[in-house]
């Protein structure tokens, strides 16, 4: 979501470190190009006035001037000021510090996502936090709604209140909150009913909800896409409901970013979470500092190592790790890492979490990386014989062609995918003799439950090569 704002802000830096020394003048065009690029990701007029003016009041001193690096210590306080618009350092995780059953109270325009991210932070406390929780709907006005919040729940493995035709919002909030106590709940989440704009009929509903649950949160679910039409909105819940957190959704696309840099400036309420895709598990913690480093350029590691530790199977994890310690990798190891990383955002999702990666966007274009590709093959691994997996050598000429068909693959692709297997096999034997266990399970391999990832996930023409990018 932030890319243009991360390109603009990124040449504009990189002039600046160009240089030795820095000027008045020079930090002041610096702070006009800063101008220029958040006015164009949208962000609101007045937020960009202060955020330029207090930037270049501790740009333009002797604190910079006097630096070793000045370019440096441009880019940091612009990154300082960043976060603190973002929010700062408060922590993004849902408050559920009351007496159980804890009211989540879930409001929003009708198409932002909200019966979806209702059921997504569901499936998070569910999942991660251990809670016992109670999804209903209020949304009377459309059926559907309710019914699609029952089939999220079923798929999430979270319990939904029963549908009773003919009952007001307020009756269903009522009788929500009792069979929640009753039943031992931890958490209720009430999604109310949605308008394509905002009316005052919604607002009494909302109102008359509100008094009646009593709840401890009242989330905002806003689309990112919408831009300032989501800043406005977001002002308007928040004086007349009394929001305690904002959840942005669909940030995975190629909106310009300003709604998240001027929500929390202008309505004073922290972002909590963004939606990262349409799966139930694509729900990120909103953390300030964590995306003024993705806006420039810096990279993510810690959400990386993060989501790495959420999504690898600590069990499988060490028995690869005592594999690969004896210098073993055959098919279905290389299987397990390429779902590994499939279910933590791909490679490009990876790779956009990487400190420099934006500065290298013309070595990645040509490398053409495809996360496609990974798919392509798991199918071909999947294709093989349970024998052919854990002895490749095996697979010769009629073999590939069996395989490539089963996979809706060619046989180059299986070729290509027999040699990264091997390169890799090799070196996993070479680390084993030296007794590098150490290095195997450090670093980058340490996120992939001990193993490196293969090189090659573009398309049949590209790849990364096995050493890297040069």
């Amino acid at each position: 979501m932030f890319e243009s704002l991360s390109d603009r802000l990124s040449d504009v830096f990189s002039r600046l470190t160009k240089k030795g020394a820095l000027t008045d003048s020079d930090v002041a065009e610096a702070m006009r190009e800063v101008r220029l690029a958040l006015l164009e990701a949208d962000v609101a007029l007045p937020v960009v006035k202060d955020f330029v003016a207090a930037v270049k009041e501790k740009a333009i001193g002797q604190d910079v001037v006097r630096s070793v690096t000045p370019g440096q210590m441009v880019i940091k306080i612009v990154h300082d000021h960043l976060v603190d618009v973002l929010g700062g350092e408060q922590d993004p995780e849902i408050d559920l510090n009351a007496p159980a059953p804890v009211p989540i109270m879930m409001v929003g325009l009708q198409g932002s996502g909200k019966t979806t991210t209702t059921a997504k932070i569901a499936y998070r406390l569910t999942n991660r936090d251990k809670k016992k929780v109670l999804m209903a709907s209020l949304d009377t006005r459309r059926p559907a709604a309710q019914e699609q919040l029952k089939v999220l729940g079923e798929q999430a493995g979270v319990a939904t209140l029963p549908i009773i035709v003919g009952q007001t919002p307020v009756d269903i909030a009522k009788r929500a909150m009792t069979a929640a106590r009753l039943q031992g709940y931890d958490v209720v989440l009430l999604d109310t009913a949605g308008r394509l704009h905002i009316d005052e009929a919604l607002m009494q509903e909302n109102e008359a909800v509100k008094r009646e649950a009593g709840p401890h949160e009242i989330i905002l679910v806003a689309d990112s896409l919408t831009g300032q039409d989501a800043v406005t909105v977001a002002k308007q819940f928040n004086d007349r409901i009394g929001l305690t957190s904002i959840a942005l959704t669909r940030i995975d696309g190629d909106g310009r970013g300003g709604a998240a840099l001027s929500m929390r400036a202008v309505t004073g309420v922290p972002i909590k979470l963004m939606g990262t895709g349409e799966k139930l598990e694509a729900l990120e913690l909103f953390h300030a500092d964590r995306i003024a480093n993705r806006i420039l350029g810096m990279g993510d590691i810690v959400s990386l190592v993060e989501k790495a530790a959420e999504t690898i199977d600590q069990r499988e994890a060490e028995k690869m790790a005592a594999k690969l310690a004896k210098g073993s990798f055959d098919l279905d190891d290389l299987s397990q890492q390429l779902k590994q990383m499939r279910k933590m955002g791909g490679m490009q999702g990876m790779l956009a979490m990487l400190p420099g990666v934006a500065k290298m966007k013309d070595q990645l274009s040509k490398a053409n990386i495809d996360d496609k590709a990974i798919k392509r093959q798991e199918a071909i691994i999947s294709s093989m014989t349970p024998k052919e997996r854990k002895n490749p050598q095996i697979i010769q000429a009629k073999r590939k062609v069996r395989i490539a068909k089963g996979s809706g693959t060619t046989v180059q692709e299986v070729n290509k995918l027999l040699k990264q297997h091997q390169q890799m096999a090799d070196m996993m034997k070479r680390m084993a003799k030296l007794g590098k266990k150490g290095l195997m399970r450090g670093g980058l391999g340490a996120l992939f439950g001990g193993a490196m990832p293969p090189g090659g996930f573009g398309g049949p023409g590209g790849g990364f090569p096995p050493g890297g990018l040069k």
